[in-house]
């Protein structure tokens, strides 16, 4: 699975102007489920993003998770993170899951990253989405299980 992984002040998803999910401070985690994934490499992931120091401490450097800052995550389908474009100049996505496998793994993805004690919010699978952001740093992180 592939995830991009935004340190956020605050994020919202909306789906036909109807804000469906929101956070911050914290993370907003854009994520795809690839061909061959399955439901452990879903939690690996989760598992991962959960303790990845890049919020900063006391001193100002990135070393405190999602988790050790109490903050939130807002969980948002992106299957256009498997584009190929080593070829010509309209991406491939056939490293993608299939829809139905990709929407299982993100269910799977938010529902354990929520099982570890972070409070997850997502967009809707498969919608057309406007999200809105802001970066905080930027620091912006891009993670593969």
């Amino acid at each position: 699975m592939r995830a991009l992984l935004q340190r956020v002040s605050l994020a919202k998803v909306s789906v036909e102007g109807t804000v469906i999910g929101q956070t911050g401070p914290g993370l907003l985690i854009l994520v795809c489920a690839m061909q061959g994934d399955d439901d452990q490499k879903a939690e690996q992931l989760a598992a991962k993003v959960s303790k990845l120091r890049i919020f900063k401490d006391e001193a100002g450097k990135m070393n405190r998770s999602v988790l050790d800052t109490g903050g939130s995550a807002l969980v948002i389908s992106q299957f256009t993170l498997a584009a190929d474009t080593s070829r010509g100049n309209r991406p491939g996505f056939s490293e993608a899951a299939p829809p139905e496998v990709g929407k299982r793994l993100y269910e799977v993805f938010a529902h354990r990253l929520s099982g570890l004690g972070v409070p997850v919010e997502t967009g809707q699978f498969g919608a057309d989405m406007a999200v809105e952001l802001v970066n905080d740093g930027p620091v912006t992180i891009w993670v593969e299980s």
